[in-house]
């Protein structure tokens, strides 16, 4: 099994025992994650998500083969958010985060609670996770 597959698992089994979707939306948002923390001179323009309304930055790099994403957001619901969907791909190979989509986030419900806006920045992060994958695998 794939190292996000394994980690959707886990989180299916954690979320999917709270029954009230609202709940599990708010325990969701506040996902705690071994990412590290973007630094404040590092939430640059470069770094920006686009197409998030609120301001998203993903900061991506390869390490011993793996990626490895660090994000911030200014809307702490957001952040939680990016925070959970990348946390299932970091330290995944490059492969498995093209290959792999977060399918976990629709069989929770979770999608179906989010404003268009969230939905449509969630989607942005999810590209930007997938175009920051596919130039490695074009490097290797």
């Amino acid at each position: 099994m794939s190292l996000p597959a394994e980690r959707q698992a886990a989180i299916g089994r954690t979320l999917g025992a709270i029954e009230d979707p609202h709940e599990r939306l708010t325990v969701a948002a506040s996902w705690k994650s071994t990412m590290g923390p973007l630094r404040e001179e590092e939430r640059t323009d470069e770094l920006l998500v686009k197409g998030c309304t609120s301001r998203v930055w993903l900061a991506a790099e390869m390490e011993e083969g793996r990626c490895r994403f660090r994000v911030d957001a200014d809307s702490p619901l957001v952040r939680g958010l990016i925070v959970l969907m990348c946390g299932i791909y970091n330290g995944a190979t490059p492969e498995e985060v093209v290959s792999e989509e977060p399918v976990v986030l629709e069989e929770l419900g979770i999608l179906r609670n989010l404003s268009p806006t969230r939905s449509n920045g969630l989607a942005a992060v999810r590209r930007a996770l997938v175009e920051f994958a596919g130039r490695q695998m074009v490097k290797n």
